[in-house]
């Protein structure tokens, strides 16, 4: 019995971690921001490279 409930008290404790960590990075919009952050990595780094395209 005791071991089931640590079990699940683990669980609960990860759960509300997950739930937390959730929360933060939907509050303060953190994967938009680090998409942007990406994005103008990539776009530097094709910017760079020479265009091989004739019209």
């Amino acid at each position: 019995m005791k071991k089931c409930l640590k079990i699940l008290l683990l669980l609960c404790k990860i759960f509300f971690i997950t739930l937390g960590v959730l929360f933060v990075v939907y509050f303060w919009n953190l994967d938009q921001k680090l998409m942007e952050w990406a994005y103008r990595r990539v776009n530097t780094i094709f910017d760079k490279k020479k265009a091989d395209i004739q019209f």
